[in-house]
Order: C-alpha cells, then structure tokens, then sequence
C-alpha cells in the first residue's frame, strides 16, 4: 500500500530527496564556515599572564594547547587528568618533532608556590620512554627554582617559566623560537 501511495505521487520523494540536498549542502557549508573561523581565531591567539594567572588549571592546559595549534601543532592535544604519567598536552610541530608538556599552573603566579625539580623528574622519567617526545617541556606561569633550572638543562628537558611564557602566550613566535637546544626537525623542510 506505502509502495503504490509513492508510485502515484513520486513528486513527494523528489522533494525530499531536493531537500535533503539542500540540508547537506547547509550542513557543509556551516562546518567549513566554522573551520575559517577556527584558522582566523587560532592565528590571532594571544593570552596576557593575568588572563593566564586567572584561569583554572584544566583551562590553563587547553591554553597551552592552544597555543600549540596557533603555531601549526595541528595535532595538539590535552591529555592531562588522572594517570596522565607527567603528561599534559601532546603535540607534534610542523617540523615532526614530538612535544610532550607537562603543565604547572599557579593559582597566585609568580607568588605561588614554584615549580621545583621533583615535577621535572617526573617529566624526564616519562616523556621520552612512555610518550616518545623528541621534546619533554614543563610549562608555568609561576617560578622555577634554581636546583630545577638546573636539572632540566642536564636531562635535556626545556623550562618556560613566567617571563618565556609571556612572550610566546602574547606574540606570535611559536615556542620552539623561544627556546634553546631544541633538537633538529625530523622532517626535511623548507624552512631551513
């Protein structure tokens, strides 16, 4: 019965299928609407540290990914939480190095309580073995102690404290122009 009702008015299904259309070709263009907008946001990205020093910590991680993005990590990720193993975010850079960042946010900024070497330990134990970095960075927007400065640049590992953090959250250079001894890209490039 269903079958010989659509027979005799085929034009109902034609409309539909005109209007599915339709609706399909809406849909795609919202979302590549979106996706501009997205690209024109993330090139725009600036923080300034009291936006930083107000957020939540779990925030804080997403800026730092953000960030990430804003300078062609397309791939970053925040994976921080519980059993995150020291882990963060995770991003790989346009040049294929690996990033693993284990996040240090402070509630009161510089007045916080600072970054100290067990936080590097922990980072340095698992962001090359577990999370393969190429690149193992602790990121606050408080202070890192001396003994800590100093561990990091025995393991290899990459500090951005306060003052380095304000120049990349606020500028447009991507943090790997921000930092010394970072290693060489993995991929060839034209950029060199």
């Amino acid at each position: 019965m269903v079958v010989n009702w659509l027979l005799a008015h085929w034009w109902v299904l034609l409309i539909a299928l005109v209007l599915a259309v339709l609706a399909g070709i809406g849909w795609l263009s919202n979302r590549q609407q979106q996706a501009r907008w997205e690209a024109v946001r993330a090139q725009g990205l600036r923080y300034g540290l009291s936006q930083l020093d107000a957020l939540h910590y779990a925030k804080f991680e997403e800026a730092v990914r953000d960030l990430m993005r804003r300078d062609g990590c397309q791939d970053a990720q925040r994976v921080g939480g519980g059993g995150d193993l020291g882990a963060d975010g995770k991003a790989t850079d346009p040049l294929g190095r690996r990033w693993v960042i284990q996040c240090k946010h402070r509630r009161n900024g510089a007045r916080g309580s600072a970054v100290g070497t067990p936080d590097l330990q922990v980072l340095n134990g698992t962001a090359r073995p577990v999370h393969g970095a190429d690149v193992a960075v602790i990121v606050t927007n408080g202070r890192v102690t001396g003994p800590a400065v100093d561990f990091a640049k025995q393991q290899r590992l990459h500090v951005v404290g306060r003052q380095t953090l304000a120049v990349w959250a606020s500028g447009s250079r991507p943090l790997w122009e921000l930092l010394r001894a970072v290693p060489p890209p993995r991929r060839p490039t034209s950029l060199r």
